[in-house]
């Protein structure tokens, strides 16, 4: 008979074994405090600076934010009482839905209890629902995203990650008539790099697919209103379907699609991860919505972000430090090798203060360990001067430069 816990002790010990197992940092992020948060530890509190947060404008800080949460909290509860299609439809997504809408200059939008949710609720019920349909999905495409299509057991071809000749040779060798969707993303996490958007519409419209973008990482910064990659090219309206959250820049959290009337219908109507989910608490509606709004309405966020972001890259030029210099906010540090990527990121906490999670496979591959910074519009100047002579010591400490 099977030891169940045996077997499951195995399977940890061989995560520790290859410097996978994940620890998670006991941090306590305060408002008002940002970039700052305390580092439980020991019995201790510590406070440390972090540069490893998705909340990349700070607007889970905002005051208009969280006071808006706070008082649609008091008007309605803390959640949403079931499913949409039992508990009903609360006002207050219908007016978050028709924000992202607007947002992207789209009919009509559909939210989701997260990001992730809605890619692999979205692509299933497309990829089920279309007959013959045929995805081709970039070989670097979120875990959402490849879940989804492979849940929805439709055909798939990966190309090679932004390689718009491997694409076209996969569109070229299909019937033109063939249903097909190019799922892609615009701003790629780990990487920091960011897709030939208006190119891969064009292929698209060459050879007779529907697109699909994920711009999680790229709404709220990108664009003169925070639309994104496609809003800022003015591609929105070459995207048959764009893919947001507001757990980002946005500093909520669920998760969106916008695209036509009809689009946005059928995936309410068939998307099994949208029907029996429970709805997103109406007090996180609200937040999301005012949060749109702030940063639709005022570039300063946006732009003190890419002011520092300018600096962190420009001061890391002049260092033997390897990192992916992109045209994104992402600055991932390439340290190559899990054991020294764990170490990295414990001597930058214990001692210099700064919080940079390590990033391991499966969400890189191996060979490809990093730390993954992301500086906010809270960081400071010195602040980053301090990351970067701290960046620094620990390299030459640790002898990266060889390993990577």
């Amino acid at each position: 008979m099977m030891n169940y816990n045996a077997f499951f002790k195995e399977k940890l010990q061989a995560l520790k074994a290859e410097n996978r197992y994940r620890v998670f940092t006991n941090l306590e992020r305060l408002v008002g405090e940002a970039p700052y948060a305390l580092w439980h530890h020991n019995g201790l509190k510590q406070k440390v600076v972090v540069w490893c947060s998705n909340d990349y404008l700070g607007m889970s800080h905002h005051p208009d934010v969280v006071d808006a949460f706070c008082k649609a909290a008091h008007a309605y509860g803390v959640g949403s009482g079931g499913t949409r299609n039992i508990s009903g439809t609360h006002n207050k997504h219908v007016r978050l839905e028709e924000t992202v809408a607007d947002l992207h200059c789209k009919e009509s939008g559909l939210i989701f209890s997260s990001g992730y949710a809605a890619n692999e609720a979205t692509l299933c019920a497309l990829g089920e629902g279309i007959p013959d349909v045929i995805f081709l999905s970039d070989d670097k495409n979120h875990a959402s995203m490849i879940n989804g299509i492979r849940h929805s057991h439709a055909e798939k071809l990966v190309f090679r990650h932004n390689d718009l000749y491997d694409l076209e040779q996969k569109l070229a060798s299909l019937d033109i008539s063939r249903p097909k969707i190019i799922a892609f993303v615009s701003v790629y996490s780990m990487d920091g790099d960011i897709s030939p958007v208006q190119k891969i519409s064009a292929l698209a419209e060459k050879y007779n697919a529907m697109t699909y973008l994920d711009e999680v990482h790229a709404v709220g910064i990108y664009g003169s209103r925070g639309e994104g990659v496609a809003g800022q090219l003015g591609l929105s309206d070459k995207i048959d379907i764009i893919q947001g959250n507001f757990a980002k820049a946005y500093g909520v959290v669920g998760g969106y699609i916008a695209g036509s009337n009809e689009i946005i219908d059928y995936v309410r109507s068939y998307a099994s991860g949208f029907i029996f989910t429970t709805s997103l608490p109406p007090a996180v509606a609200v937040a999301a919505k005012r949060s749109i709004e702030i940063l639709r309405d005022d570039s300063s966020y946006r732009e003190k972000l890419w002011q520092n972001v300018f600096l962190l890259k420009s001061l890391l030029r002049k260092t033997a430090i390897h990192f992916n210099d992109s045209a994104s906010h992402i600055v991932p540090i390439i340290v190559g090798d899990a054991a020294l990527c764990k170490q990295f990121s414990e001597e930058l906490l214990e001692s210099f203060g700064i919080y940079a999670q390590p990033i391991n496979y499966p969400t890189v591959p191996k060979g490809q360990e990093r730390l993954r910074l992301t500086v906010t519009p809270a960081h400071t100047s010195e602040m980053i001067h301090e990351l970067v002579d701290a960046l620094e010591k620990v390299w030459e400490q640790l002898g990266v430069q060889k390993a990577a």
